[in-house]
């Protein structure tokens, strides 16, 4: 049997950079069936770090769900897996300080993670502001990051 961890990452008082945690909370909400699956297991961060190879460490793959800034529009959701996230490292940010791809570089370079599938989807953001809850056009994609979610376990899962 194949170990998921679905993990929302994203700081809930900072607008749009809450679209990952949303986007897992509601997945979790529409498909019970598969969030309840023997092996999958659901995680969140506000800020994440390095505490995000602990939460990888015992999985088989991860699917890590996101708001990231590049030059799409809003509400574009990407998913990529581990090797595309270097595209993102140079022109998209990440309000996390120590970004996701830089984190599982180190978790790769230590062998934390060495067995580690990883999925990333990210949800293109608006806004950032402190304060301000999600935009319109992120909350409109919600249900699409919803499926791609839903998707990306499946796919791992039913192998």
């Amino acid at each position: 049997m194949t170990r998921v961890v679905v993990i929302g990452i994203g700081q809930s008082l900072r607008g749009d950079d809450a679209a990952g945690l949303e986007a897992v909370r509601q997945w979790r909400d529409k498909f019970p069936e598969t969030a309840n699956r023997h092996g999958v297991r659901i995680e969140s961060f506000e800020l994440p770090g390095l505490s995000l190879l602990d939460a990888m460490e015992d999985a088989d793959a991860a699917i890590m769900v996101d708001a990231i800034q590049s030059h799409a529009s809003a509400g574009t959701i990407h998913r990529l897996d581990e090797k595309d996230l270097s595209t993102f490292t140079l022109d998209a940010k990440s309000a996390h300080g120590w970004g996701v791809a830089e984190t599982l570089e180190m978790g790769r370079l230590i062998g934390k993670i060495d067995r580690v599938t990883i999925r990333l989807i990210g949800i293109e953001a608006e806004k950032v502001n402190p304060g301000t809850s999600l935009s319109q056009s992120v909350q409109a994609r919600l249900p699409a990051a919803c499926r791609a979610i839903q998707e990306e376990v499946l796919a791992i899962t039913d192998k």
